[in-house]
């Protein structure tokens, strides 16, 4: 997670949901939130605007006067487009122009047409793009004004919660539930229930057990393809929305691999801040590889993601077992023949997953040398794990892709042709954790016929606890006890590594 610093965006969010006082954040390396090796090549991403730029001028003393430039232009943009949805009365939409003006200049752009206008250093673009892992898009395909958007998220850092993302999900249906609401897990939608002949309305839900529920609002956070195509049905939809959908095309697919280690990672050379690592390769080269080149070819992916949250989640380790994710794209079509009923629990299958997983590892290994005989339980998520566990549309990451033609004006709505029903998430106002939480805030202010910022109002009484993941020094006792209770829990005799089940 980005701005949870003090004023900052995501902060201002928990605040005013009412959540705040529930949730507890670590700071990731400040000085390395995130590392990019490239190549043999090593460059960190200090969590803060000016030390980023001091870093990067240092290392690129060449591109010192255009990275300046870029990164202010970066920064602009992204304010900008916070700017717009708050836009309000007659002298804001007087001064739009202005205010809006570098949005304006380079809102239609791509990143790679607009990176190379101010970067010419091959090595200092790939750097600036790495961030294009999280959108899913190449430079060449990438929007602009949502890279901006991205950065900006993160100039300041990033932020990992204390019990994973699972906290933030145990808060919100806290909040849920303290206002009334009833909170129902493992129950899937089998249609939306509609009305009414030249005008349809939602008025509730049938469930896959054949429970009705019925209500005045509905409202979908599942992606525009599941919502309107299969709860829905395209024969209650208008011909314009069909076409819509038609054209609709949704962000790359992911396969994940999760590890627990017997081994001690941070004296292996790991810390908080996440890994990316990437062949020294165009990026629009390395993307456009993932639809052509077979999945089972090479031993090794051309770019990874890898993450240790038990280190930037210090309360998470029981000082013995780290946990790991490595993380790459893949093509959706590489596991369609594998989606047939079935297929799925095949030993063809299994012996694809374990293929899979050991390219994974072979680039692990060049992080952290000889972790495969510490390792202790290995699975492996697919675009079909994606498709089980969220009902997303080809296993999609990020809801709808968010190129040009299908971001900001050209989004699916919040609010539906159907009366009565509404939708959120990743595939309307933005994508992540914010994005799809923002988005959720907007819906519900559509319903309500008021503003964000309305539902958004400041709670001095909510207090957002940050503590440092790779200094102690100012943790408080509970969380020092909690870090002690969790390591007493630790059996004294715990089976020899290669006695447990690794599983793919």
């Amino acid at each position: 997670m980005g701005s949870l610093g003090k004023g900052e965006s995501t902060r201002s969010l928990y605040q005013g949901l009412g959540i705040a006082n529930d949730l507890v954040f670590f700071r990731m390396n400040p000085e390395a939130y995130e590392h990019c090796r490239i190549g043999d090549q090593l460059i960190n991403m200090p969590g803060n605007y000016g030390r980023l730029y001091e870093v990067l001028s240092a290392r690129f003393p060449a591109e010192k006067k255009g990275l300046k430039k870029y990164l202010q232009i970066v920064r602009n943009v992204s304010t900008q487009l916070q700017l717009i949805p708050k836009m309000n009365g007659f002298w804001d939409n007087v001064t739009i122009p202005y205010r809006t003006r570098h949005l304006g200049k380079y809102g239609l752009f791509s990143l790679k047409r607009v990176i190379g206008w101010h970067i010419k250093d091959p090595l200092l673009k790939k750097v600036l793009n790495m961030q294009c892992g999280d959108h899913g898009l190449p430079p060449s395909k990438a929007s602009f004004p949502l890279h901006c958007a991205v950065m900006d998220h993160y100039f300041n850092g990033g932020y990992y919660p204390m019990g994973g993302g699972a906290a933030i999900v145990k808060a919100m249906t806290g909040a849920i539930k303290k206002y009334g609401g009833e909170v129902r897990t493992g129950q899937r939608v089998k249609r939306i229930l509609l009305e009414g002949k030249k005008k349809l309305r939602a008025v509730g839900v049938e469930l896959e057990n054949g429970e009705q529920i019925r209500a005045k609002i509905v409202v979908s956070n599942a992606d525009p393809g599941k919502t309107y195509l299969d709860l829905v049905g395209a024969e209650n939809l208008s011909s314009k929305l069909t076409k819509k959908l038609a054209k609709t095309r949704y962000s790359v697919t992911s396969i994940m691999l999760f590890l627990t280690v017997d081994m001690d990672l941070r004296k292996a050379g790991l810390d908080s801040g996440n890994l990316w690592m990437i062949h020294d390769r165009d990026p629009d080269e390395m993307f456009e590889d993932m639809k052509t080149v077979d999945i089972l070819a090479e031993d090794e992916f051309p770019g990874v993601f890898i993450s240790c949250p038990t280190l930037k989640d210090p309360v998470s380790y029981n000082g013995r077992h780290h946990t790991l994710e490595v993380i790459t794209f893949v093509d959706y079509a590489s596991f369609q023949s594998y989606k047939q009923k079935g297929n799925r629990h095949s030993d063809e299958y299994a012996k694809f997953k374990e293929r899979l997983s050991n390219k994974l590892l072979n680039s692990l290994e060049k992080v952290v040398p000889g972790i495969r005989s510490h390792i202790v339980q290995m699975e492996l998520g697919t675009p079909l794990t994606n498709e089980y566990y969220i009902n997303s549309t080809n296993g999609n990451a990020y809801g709808t892709e968010k190129n040009s033609r299908q971001i900001g004006p050209f989004s699916f709505g919040n609010q539906s042709e159907i009366k009565n029903l509404y939708l959120c998430g990743s595939s309307i106002l933005s994508h992540g954790v914010a994005g799809a939480t923002y988005s959720g805030v907007q819906t519900a202010a559509r319903i309500l016929n008021c503003r964000d910022d309305d539902l958004l109002k400041p709670d001095p009484s909510q207090d957002l606890r940050i503590y440092d993941a790779e200094d102690s020094t100012h943790w408080p006792p509970w969380i020092h006890q909690k870090i002690k209770d969790k390591k007493n829990r630790l059996p004294s005799q715990v089976r020899p590594v290669q006695e447990n089940k690794i599983r793919s």
